[in-house]
C-alpha cells in the first residue's frame, strides 16, 4: 500500500513515530510485525536476481526483513545518518565494526573508560589477529593524537562513559581520526540521538546498545551501527550477510515502539537524575558523584554544550571508606538494604537500577585496568528510572543508614 513521502526536516520527535517502510495493503497504524524467516518469490527470475543484489527484494530474514528495516530507518534518520544496520546486541554491533573495518596490521586507539566487555573485545580477542589498541585519557585530546600511527585505523569511545560519565570532545576527536586519515566511531548509547547525535558533530559511525534506551523497558536485546551508506550497505553489509548478527523481527518491533517515546523518557529521566545527583552530593555518607549534569563535573560545559542541556539518565557515586575493602564493603550494605529499586547491571529501563561496576560490568577487568578506569570498590551505579523522587530518597537514605 503507497503512503505519502515525509516531508524533509522534521523534528526528531516526529521521526522517531512516523519513520518506517510503507504499509502493507491492510493498511496498519502501527507498525507490522513480520514474523517469518523467508520470503516467497514471484518467480525464478526475480529470485536470481534478488539474491545477486541485482533486485531490491526480501529473500530470508537473515539477510533483511521488514519489521527490521523499518527500525533501521527510524534510527538512521534520529541519528541524522544515510544508513544503519540493526544487530542482535550492542555488543554484536561493535563486533561487526570490528569484522568490517579491521585486518592484522591495524592500529585503534579508544578510551580507557570504555565499557568492560569493549575493552576486552577490541583490546584482547582482536589482538590474537594482529589488531594493536592502544588505551588513552577519555578527556585529554593531546594523548590521542600523540597516540596516532600510520597504521591507525579508528578511534572509538563513549560519551558520557560507562560508569563515570566522562564525556569527551566529540568535534575535537573526530578533526584528530580525519587528520590521520582514520574514522571516529562513537558509542551513543548513555545520551542517545533524543540527547546527542555525533554525526553531526563529525562522527563517521554511532553505535547502540537498542537494549538500553532506545528499547527502554528492559525487554529485548539489540544493537545498531549508524552511518554513510557506503559503510553501512558496502562494509558491514556483506559481513553481516555471513556471519548472521542478525536481530530478530519481534526485537526489531520492540525497540521500533521504543523509540516512539525515547525523547520524553530521556528528557523526564534526565529531570529526575539530576534531582537525585543533587540529593547525593549533600549526604554525609557519599564522598563523590559523578553525573554530567553537575557543576561539579569536570566536563560539565561540554557535556550540555553536546547533549541539548541535559546530563543523561546515569548517575554514579563512591560512599565513603578508609581502604578498597571497606569501599565494597560499604557498598554492599547500601546496595543490599534497599527495597524499591532493583540491583541489576542493565540500565536504560524506567525501574531505577543499581550496580557496583568493580564486580559486574567491569570485573572481568584487571585491578590495574581498572584503577586506570577510576573504577573503584566503593563505586555505586545508579540509572534512574521514572519512580517518584521521594520514594528513591527514601529508599537510599535506608542504605544510608547501615552505613
Amino acid at each position: 500500500m503507497s503512503q505519502h513521502p515525509l516531508p524533509e526536516n522534521l523534528h526528531i520527535d516526529t521521526l522517531a513515530v512516523r519513520t518506517a517502510v510503507d504499509r502493507s495493503q491492510y493498511g496498519e497504524n502501527s507498525e507490522a510485525m513480520y514474523l517469518t524467516s523467508g520470503y516467497v518469490q514471484p518467480d525464478a527470475e526475480t529470485a536470481a536476481r534478488r539474491f545477486a543484489g541485482e533486485e531490491e527484494g526480501y529473500t530470508y530474514s537473515r539477510l533483511g526483513n521488514p519489521t527490521v528495516t523499518s527500525l533501521e530507518l527510524r534510527l538512521a534518520a534520529m541519528e541524522g545518518a544515510e544508513a544503519c544496520i540493526a544487530t542482535s546486541t550492542g555488543m554484536s554491533s561493535i563486533l561487526l565494526m570490528c569484522l568490517g573495518l579491521l585486518k592484522s596490521g591495524d592500529h585503534v586507539i579508544c578510551s580507557h573508560s570504555l565499557f568492560g566487555s569493549t575493552i576486552k573485545l577490541i583490546g584482547g580477542e582482536f589482538a590474537k589477529f594482529g589488531v594493536e589498541t592502544s588505551f588513552v585519557s577519555q578527556t585529554d585530546v593531546a594523548e590521542w593524537k600523540a597516540a596516532m600511527k600510520p597504521n591507525t585505523r579508528l578511534l572509538f569511545a563513549e560519551t558520557p562513559t560507562n560508569p563515570l560519565t566522562e564525556v569527551c570532545d566529540i568535534k575535537a576527536l573526530a578533526a584528530v581520526a580525519h587528520e590521520g586519515k582514520a574514522l571516529f566511531v562513537l558509542d551513543n548509547c548513555f545520551a542517545t540521538p533524543a540527547l546527542q547525535r555525533p554525526i553531526s558533530m563529525g562522527a563517521d559511525l554511532v553505535v547502540h546498545s537498542g537494549t538500553k534506551y532506545l528499547d527502554g523497558q528492559g525487554r529485548v536485546m539489540a544493537g545498531a551501527l549508524c552511518g554513510s551508506k557506503a559503510l553501512i550497505e558496502d562494509v558491514f553489509g556483506p559481513v553481516m550477510r555471513s556471519a548472521g548478527m542478525t536481530l530478530s523481527p519481534f526485537n526489531a518491533w520492540v525497540v521500533l515502539k521504543g523509540l516512539e517515546t525515547l525523547s520524553i523518557r530521556m528528557k523526564a529521566q534526565s529531570e529526575q537524575a539530576l534531582a537525585l545527583a543533587l540529593w547525593l552530593e549533600a549526604q554525609p555518607h557519599v564522598a563523590r558523584v559523578f553525573y554530567p549534569g553537575l557543576k561539579s563535573h569536570p566536563q560539565h560545559d561540554l557535556a550540555m554544550a553536546q547533549q541539548s542541556g541535559l546530563g543523561g539518565a546515569v548517575l554514579s557515586f563512591e560512599v565513603k571508606a578508609t581502604s578498597p575493602e571497606q569501599g565494597r564493603e560499604n557498598a554492599f550494605k547500601l546496595m543490599n538494604a534497599t527495597r524499591t529499586v532493583s540491583l541489576s547491571t542493565n540500565l536504560g529501563d524506567v525501574k531505577t537500577l543499581l550496580a557496583h561496576p568493580a564486580s559486574t560490568s567491569h570485573g572481568r577487568l584487571t585491578e590495574a585496568q581498572r584503577q586506570v578506569a577510576g573504577i573503584q570498590q566503593s563505586l555505586i551505579r545508579v540509572a534512574v528510572g521514572l519512580e517518584h523522587l521521594d520514594d528513591l530518597k527514601a529508599d537510599f537514605s535506608r542504605g544510608f543508614q547501615t552505613l
